[in-house]
């Protein structure tokens, strides 16, 4: 962890993370799924970008207020994002669908859409990992200590 821990540092790298997996996508979508168009791969890269700014914001809370037990990075940034990636599947899952059905891994299970969810939740994990690791985690990246210097 850096020595002084920020907010805006966490969703700057939340961002960026979520931003190059977002590229990543922008880049590999078309050999997995030749059908898609600009509109699909653009979304996927805003998404994922977005995703990466959720995680940043929401290590800030380490202690669940109505549960009352804490909530550690890992749970909170996995939780983020499975379910923002939920939510992306309701709202395309017909077009998730066909692009699971052009997916090279057989038939079966594999061609769920929902495994989306899976997914999001190892991305919320890399991006919480690296945005506490370089931003801190919890109240004190919020509160700043003004010097005069």
């Amino acid at each position: 962890m850096l020595e002084n821990p920020s907010l805006i540092t966490r969703v700057v790298i939340g961002k960026s993370i979520g931003f190059a997996l977002g590229l990543i996508g922008l880049i590999v979508i078309p050999f997995l799924w030749p059908d898609s168009g600009w509109m699909e791969r653009i979304a996927f890269l805003f998404w994922y970008t977005t995703l990466g700014a959720f995680v940043g914001l929401v290590g800030v809370m380490t202690w669940h207020p109505l549960l009352r037990m804490p909530m550690p990075w890992w749970f909170s940034s996995a939780l983020i994002g499975a379910w923002m990636n939920f939510v992306l599947t309701l709202f395309i899952y017909d077009r998730l669908a066909e692009m699971m059905l052009e997916l090279p891994v057989g038939n079966g299970l594999f061609q769920s859409p929902f495994w989306f969810v899976a997914e999001g939740a190892i991305v919320g994990l890399l991006i919480g990992y690296f945005a506490t690791r370089f931003g801190g985690e919890g109240p004190v990246t919020v509160r700043q200590e003004i010097r005069d210097d």
